[in-house]
């Protein structure tokens, strides 16, 4: 049989509590079998705790930990599942994409909207789904959810109540699973592993445009030893450059060797800087587009590209957002 391991960092799935007391995170027991025994008809299963954390306490060293057990493991399993809170983990199945670009086999991130132990969950199907599908050839990181598998990089939580909480609206499912499983065409080529590097920056700042931003308090942020900016921008990546303009920003930003890089806040769509007057304002000023890219994954790839950067941050940033590295744009 297939050899699947899965690393339970927390989440929801194994919470217990509930009304009228807030979920919390259990102590983990590993006879998962005792829940779900149709595991033991997918693969071995071999399981291990790596932390048991709400995921809103998730952290970046966090998911350089994580990465480096997935590196170690994946020799020796056919897959791995990561057991995961739903909050963040669109922002580790990301940065486990850029930690890890040479994958040749699966790594499936699963979690619920609804713990295990309950009587009506969506638990047990995300479960059994996710370690199905950590034992077929797809190359990649993904999120297993709602009878889907997104890739991890171009996914984001858009429902905090249904079932079906993650999407990727700018790309279609790796792959779906009714009455059989269809893998999509568009799924990575395995790629040949390469040695593993924790550098990252976590030092990023992420910052939503709104009418009335005061551009004195991202300049300020610049002073505070801030190594990177997301602004997530209107549009096609249009930011005001009448009053409250943020083009001086940016240009302090790139003075300081500060990359900025601008998303979307539109869920659909890419960033155009040269399609409206704030945009190519923008650009000019020195900001990155940040292309089909989601907020999650312009954070996080801009966290490890700025950890292997040299005295150049601005342009090894642009380079880095040039190509994709897993598919995320």
């Amino acid at each position: 049989m297939p050899r699947v391991l899965i690393l339970h960092t927390g989440g929801t799935l194994m919470m217990r509590g509930g009304d009228p007391s807030p979920l919390a995170p259990d102590v983990y027991t590993s006879d998962l079998f005792a829940e779900l025994p149709v595991l033991r008809k997918v693969a071995e299963i071999e399981s291990r705790i790596l932390f048991n954390l709400d995921s809103s306490d998730m952290q970046p060293h966090h998911w350089v930990e994580l990465a480096a057990a997935v590196h170690a493991s994946l020799p020796k399993y056919d897959g791995v599942v990561v057991v995961h809170g739903t909050d963040t983990m669109a922002y580790t199945a990301s940065a486990l994409a850029f930690l890890l670009p040479g994958i040749d086999r699966p790594v499936v991130l699963t979690g619920a909207q609804r713990p295990l132990v309950e009587v009506r969950t969506d638990a047990r199907a995300n479960l059994v789904d996710a370690c199905m599908l950590a034992t077929m050839p797809i190359a990649e990181v993904g999120i297993a959810f709602g009878s889907k598998l997104l890739r991890g990089c171009r996914a984001s939580k858009l429902d905090a109540w249904g079932m079906n909480a993650f999407a990727t609206p700018s790309c279609a499912p790796l792959a779906e699973l009714g009455v059989t499983v269809e893998i999509a065409s568009h799924v990575l080529a395995p790629r040949p592993p390469t040695a593993f590097d924790p550098r990252i920056e976590p030092r990023v700042l992420a910052v939503r445009a709104f009418p009335g931003l005061d551009p004195r308090l991202l300049i300020g942020a610049l002073r505070v030893d801030v190594k990177g900016i997301v602004l997530e921008a209107f549009g096609a990546g249009n930011v005001p450059h009448l009053e409250n303009s943020l083009v001086p920003v940016i240009e302090e930003a790139t003075r300081r060797d500060i990359p900025v890089v601008i998303a979307s806040q539109c869920a659909r769509g890419a960033v155009d800087l040269s399609r409206y007057e704030g945009g190519s304002a923008a650009a000019k000023a020195g900001a990155i587009g940040a292309g089909t890219m989601t907020s999650e994954a312009a954070v996080t790839k801009l966290m490890v590209a700025l950890g292997r950067a040299g005295e150049h941050k601005v342009g090894a940033a642009r380079e880095a957002f040039r190509s994709a590295w897993a598919g995320e744009m």
